[in-house]
């Protein structure tokens, strides 16, 4: 029955075909004796009915001419074929796939087969509408079967038109398919159908949207690639409100790991900027996305447009260089520097008078920056009050890489703002200061950048106002790097005006004493440093100030480097001022300085920034110090007063030591330091010498101990200056001679010491007499080192009452002496021996009777004999002082 069915279908010619050819009448007799077979119960006989006219379609023969094909492929292959598409056995679907394939190539009306065709792809891809997974269980036979629906598209174009409800049902679900391939197969198709029936596709595109959308985030990113670039069609020849619906994710699709999605994005956002209906209404919306691209991490993106980048519906703008062969120019750059132009060239009658007479470039434009052309810098400007609120948003968002991405975009909108900007500058120094404090270095990067475009396009007597106020009212780490940028960005004859205002501002305490934290005065340092290396010369008028706050950043740095670099700035400060060193800036301003840092000195405190900034004045101003002594000295009487902060003294006594061991080159650079020698010593030494209990108090004895030392030592005093230091301070250094401290006990010695040799004979003899019974305590010291200096020190108290008048009136003292240093010339250690036999020896010219008598009464006491002996040969061999 089947066969008579195929015969009478062979013998009576479709009515629409008219009289076939004999070639059709051949073939579809030919074809007749194998159709039966697709009716076989068994799934072999169909399956060879189906490779026998696979066969027989491949052959060469009346098949292979369109003409003669056309009637027997529509009256009895092609319902036969796609019954087979519903067939149990996958290989006989296949074969069906293939064959259908076949036909449609063949075919001389290819669109004659849509009404059959659309429905029962739909049928196989999507089923009922219920159902979760389509009819086709096999996924390369899915992929065949979306490839049939492309090659429908391609063959039949408009054609679909009526039919679009079948193909749009069959790709809603295979853009969901679970293969990779299938999907990517559908988003080529659906781009297709978009562009072949636009006068009736941007009805129903919408219902694209929310597929196109799950597929976009797909883990393949060539799956990621053919979504966007499908979604780029189907809203370009859709309904362009789905924009809206698409943006989130495209922007998301910016910070894809694969550089060839970002390119997709790219190039189909710079597409709808040049070509899509409603473009106008989204420009706010789109921009920001092509700009994004313009600092994009691998350079391919940014300078490479490849053949396969897909934008089939952008215009060739370049007469002179093909769209698709641009392989040198820039992507994102390129498209955008097109979607200006084309912009510029709609609105020319509104852009006359800035195309007749644009300015030249700004002479201050930033090197390294191509300036964009007119037509792109009015659509930033135009939609910029629509873009902060979203950037600004976004650049303190909780996700980095949201952050990093709006940031880098800031500074490419300034750029194309330009002056423009200054009408939303509050919105962007406020978005600056937060985003400046970002852990990320890339966001607080892109930040400062923004900064110095802010300060080269917009006049110094604004963005001053608006970050100095700030700055006032909550100084911060962020707003001083903000200022640095601004000022590093602004020309040099736009700045110059307000440097004095800047500088004098920046001295202030609450903002250079604000904080302590490295952070804070680093960028305090970066806003001298900027102000330097832009105004050079200028900087002459607000030297002091920009001093004095390298002076705070040294004086409260915890970072060694930090205090080297506010050095640096020092010398850099000296040289535009015209000056060899830093030592010559401070000759320049000493007085200023301590006169403003030395104002509150009764109220000074171990942590007192004033206390730091004067060590640091006193310490690295070398001769200039000499000169400043009218502010110096009376500072260092009234804050080392017993009554003030043991710390705080401390510190003072470690700067004077220090400047005291280098007197001539520092304090007494101009000579002038003796006249404030009863001042040092009465007022400042004296008081810090009178013992009190604690270990505060022993610390700041040794401190002044010490300090003392350094003066007596520097050769600065004269030898009567000595004695009269001596006359002060004998009394008060002798008791310094008990200390718990070796460290004293060792210096005190050696003043003494020193103050002998100065006195020579001219010594009172009570006062003299009450020396030599506290060194000799000190013989039986602890420390080996205190030993030797009391030894050192007794030779020459000996030679003083040598040079002495009236040596008897010392008699009793020497023979108690002699006694004592013979118990001590007994001593274990022989080093400590020999300094006391050389004391014997010294004193031995003044009474050498005394000396024999008591060196044989003991001399059968000592282990050591042989000092003795060597004793009595020296008194011996030297005549007796008279």
């Amino acid at each position: 029955m089947a066969a008579l069915g195929v015969a009478e279908a062979v013998a009576a010619p479709h009515p629409a075909e008219g009289a076939e050819t004999a070639e059709a009448v051949e073939l579809s007799r030919a074809l007749s004796r194998l159709l039966p077979g697709l009716e076989a119960d068994s799934k072999p006989g169909r399956r060879r009915a189906l490779e026998a006219l696979r066969r027989a379609l491949e052959e060469p023969g009346p098949a292979a001419d369109p003409t003669a094909f056309q009637g027997p492929w529509a009256r009895l292959l092609l319902p036969r074929l796609l019954r087979c598409l519903s067939d149990p056995a996958e290989g006989c679907r296949a074969l069906a796939v293939h064959l259908l394939d076949l036909g449609l190539r063949r075919a001389a009306r290819p669109r004659d087969a849509l009404p059959r065709l659309l429905p029962a792809l739909a049928a196989r891809l999507a089923g009922p509408v219920p159902a979760r997974r389509p009819p086709e269980a096999c996924e390369e036979l899915r992929l065949a079967l979306v490839q049939l629906l492309g090659l429908a598209v391609d063959l039949c174009g408009a054609a679909l038109a009526p039919h679009l409800d079948d193909a749009l049902r069959a790709l809603r679900c295979s853009l969901l398919d679970p293969f990779a391939a299938v999907r990517r197969e559908s988003c080529s198709c659906a781009a297709a159908l978009a562009q072949a029936t636009p006068d009736h596709f941007h009805m129903q595109s919408e219902s694209l949207i929310g597929p196109l959308m799950q597929t976009i985030s797909h883990q393949h990113w060539k799956v990621r690639v053919a979504a966007i670039e499908a979604t780029g069609a189907v809203i370009h020849f859709g309904n362009g409100k789905s924009v809206d619906d698409v943006l989130s994710h495209f922007a998301q699709r910016l910070f894809d790991d694969v550089p060839q999605v970002r390119r997709a994005v790219a190039s189909v956002v710079g597409g709808w900027l040049l070509c899509l209906r409603d473009r106008y209404s989204f420009f706010h919306k789109l921009i920001p996305l092509l700009l994004s691209s313009l600092n994009d991490e691998v350079p391919e993106v940014r300078y490479s447009l490849t053949e396969t980048c897909w934008c089939p519906f952008v215009p060739v703008l370049r007469r002179d260089v093909p769209y698709r062969s641009r392989l040198v120019l820039q992507l994102a750059a390129s498209l955008w520097e097109d979607v200006g132009l084309q912009w510029q060239k709609e609105n020319e009658e509104d852009l006359k008078d800035k195309l007749d007479f644009a300015p030249p470039t700004p002479p201050h434009y930033p090197p390294h920056e191509r300036r964009p052309v007119l037509g792109c810098r009015e659509l930033v400007f135009r939609n910029l009050s629509k873009i902060l609120p979203a950037l600004c948003h976004d650049i303190t968002d909780w996700v980095v890489g949201t952050r990093v991405k709006s940031a880098q975009l800031l500074p490419v909108l300034l750029l194309h703002a330009e002056d423009h900007a200054t009408q939303h500058l509050e919105v962007v120094l406020r978005t600056l200061f937060q985003a400046c404090t970002d852990e990320e270095a890339a966001v607080v990067q892109s930040c400062t950048r923004s900064a110095e475009l802010v300060g080269t396009f917009v006049s110094p007597e604004v963005f001053l106002k608006l970050i100095l106020s700030t700055l006032k009212k909550t100084p911060s780490a962020s707003g001083l790097l903000v200022l640095a940028s601004a000022m590093r960005g602004c020309p040099r004859e736009a700045l110059q005006p307000h440097l004095a205002a800047i500088a004098t501002e920046l001295a202030q305490a609450h903002i250079c004493q604000a904080s302590e934290n490295d952070l804070y005065l680093e960028r305090l340092l970066l806003c001298v440093q900027a102000l330097v290396s832009v105004c050079h010369e200028d900087c002459g008028v607000a030297s002091l100030q920009l001093l004095d706050v390298l002076l705070t950043i040294v004086a409260l740095a915890g970072a060694t480097g930090l205090r080297d670099k506010a050095q640096e700035t020092m010398d850099s400060l000296a040289m535009v001022e015209g000056v060899s060193s830093c030592q010559d800036l401070y000759r320049k301003h000493i007085g200023p300085l301590l006169e403003r840092v030395t104002a509150s000195h009764l109220d000074w405190t171990a942590h007192s920034p004033e206390l730091l900034q004067f060590s640091v004045i006193v310490a690295q101003s070398g001769p200039a110090l000499g000169e400043a002594l009218p502010h110096v000295v009376p500072t260092l009487r009234a804050c080392l007063q017993p009554s003030q902060d043991p710390q705080m003294r401390l510190k003072l006594f470690s700067i004077l030591s220090t400047v005291l061991l280098r007197a001539t080159d520092t304090i007494n650079s101009q000579g002038q330091f003796p006249s404030y020698l009863e001042t040092v010593t009465k007022d400042i030494l004296a008081p810090n010498l009178q013992w009190h209990a604690g270990r505060t108090a022993a610390a700041i004895r040794t401190a002044a101990v010490s300090c003392l030392w350094a003066l007596t030592s520097s050769e600065v005093l004269s030898a009567e200056q000595i004695r009269d230091v001596q006359e002060t301070l004998m009394p008060q250094v002798l008791t310094t001679l008990e200390e718990d401290s070796k460290m004293t006990r060792l210096i005190s010695c050696r003043i003494i010491n020193t103050f002998l040799k100065t006195s020579g004979g001219m010594t009172d003899p009570e006062k003299l007499i009450r020396i030599y019974p506290e060194l000799l305590k000190r013989l039986d010291d602890v420390s080996n080192d205190v030993r030797m200096a009391a030894a050192s020190t007794l030779v020459t108290w000996l030679q003083c009452v040598k040079g002495a008048n009236a040596k008897s009136y010392y008699q009793s003292s020497v023979q108690y002496l002699y006694r004592e240093l013979l118990v001590h010339l007994d001593d274990p250690e022989r080093a400590i021996q020999d300094a006391i036999l050389e004391v014997l020896k010294e004193g031995s010219g003044l009474f050498p009777d005394l000396l024999v008598r008591e060196t044989e009464a003991v001399i059968h006491k000592h282990r050591s004999a042989t000092y003795c002996e060597q004793l009595l040969q020296h008194v011996q061999a030297v005549p007796a002082t008279q």
